[in-house]
């Protein structure tokens, strides 16, 4: 995404409204003897240095040039993110100019981490702006409200404040949770599951409350957020999350015959878990069916974590026989250790029997 071709767009487009700058000696300064060490982020931030270097000192001259600038470069994506970016390099002292740049920017590059120093530096003032943001034409200004403030964004700096306590995020959800957009209102959804990983009760209530308001017309909204917010909660098999999506915390279910095939896995092969599920209710009850695989660690403790696996509306007196099989091929993202694992079902947060197999 930066390389020599869209380098070279954005010099051609900058010199297009700043007839001084110097496209060889920023294309130079850019592909120094580290630019193919520098991974995505780090090209990013290193084209930002170079442009602070090559633009007019002035910082508010040098938003007015980009901001021309943007709309030349057509259908790049990502690589647009160089513009936001320099915001937030360059533009802490000046909050109002970097404010209205960001606004524009985001438009048609994402400002969700840029926007972060200044929710640090200014939180009341930016959290302002953020909530006024909410009410914009423009979806992916509404996006960035929500987004630019999630506790745990992926990629983007920390927001100790917001972690410690959401509440100042509450009002910017409120007024996007029933939003035309479908990405902003995944963002909001995002922002909910972000905070349920500190703070479950917040995200429980917030959601019981938008549930008992619901209309006609938001119905369908308000229950795919809910459905996406608690993520991470139904994972965890918490109780009021389950009961939020309308699966009873104690079903009335006897699990049998859990079994884990073949006991003796190797390193790269698979195993297979089945068990048999029979309700002993006279009423239809839902179920989220889950598995939990205990992997071995380096210092031999076993770590659980649970997978999805299905769910099912259990008809009176139903049998349902449930297959799964678990690969334990190599991935970048997961290490294996050899030794004894275990296997065990979850059905709506409540896990039965554990079946132990050794991975070889």
């Amino acid at each position: 995404m930066f390389n020599e071709e869209s380098v070279g767009d954005l010099a051609a487009a900058i010199r297009k409204v700043y007839p001084g700058f110097d496209i060889q000696a920023f294309t130079d300064s850019v592909f120094d003897d580290r630019w193919e060490a520098r991974e995505l982020k780090q090209r990013m931030r290193h084209i930002t240095t170079v442009l602070g270097k090559s633009l007019p000192a002035d910082y508010r001259a040098a938003l007015a040039i980009l901001q021309q600038a943007m709309p030349r470069l057509g259908g790049y994506g990502f690589a647009k993110m160089v513009f936001p970016d320099y915001v937030e390099v360059h533009g802490l002292d000046d909050w109002e100019a970097s404010m209205h740049a960001l606004e524009a920017f985001t438009q048609e590059a994402s400002a969700e981490f840029a926007i972060r120093p200044f929710i640090v530096r200014f939180p009341e003032r930016t959290m302002a702006q953020m909530l006024v943001w909410t009410e914009h034409e423009h979806p992916e200004v509404r996006r960035l409200a929500t987004e630019g403030c999630r506790p745990r964004l992926p990629w983007g700096i920390a927001l100790p404040a917001l972690k410690a306590d959401p509440s100042p995020i509450l009002p910017i959800l409120e007024g996007l949770k029933e939003d035309e957009s479908e990405s902003v209102r995944r963002s909001v959804a995002n922002n909910l599951n972000d905070i349920s990983k500190d703070h479950p009760e917040v995200v429980i209530e917030v959601l019981r409350r938008w549930q008992a308001g619901e209309t006609d017309g938001d119905q369908n909204k308000v229950r795919w957020i809910t459905g996406h917010a608690l993520r991470a909660l139904l994972k965890a098999g918490q109780p009021e999350a389950l009961e939020l999506l309308g699966y009873p915390r104690d079903p009335a279910i006897q699990v049998r015959h859990v079994r884990v095939d073949p006991e003796m896995v190797p390193m790269g092969g698979k195993v297979t878990l089945s068990f048999d599920i029979e309700s002993t209710s006279d009423q239809p009850q839902n179920l989220m069916v889950d598995y939990v695989v205990y992997s071995m660690k380096a210092n031999g403790t076993l770590t659980p974590k649970v997978w999805k696996l299905t769910k099912k509306t259990l008809q009176p007196g139903q049998v349902l026989q449930v297959t799964k099989a678990h690969s334990f091929a190599p991935v970048t993202t997961r290490r294996y250790y050899p030794g004894e694992h275990a296997i065990q079902p979850q059905i709506n947060g409540r896990r039965f029997e554990r079946v132990p197999f050794v991975l070889r």
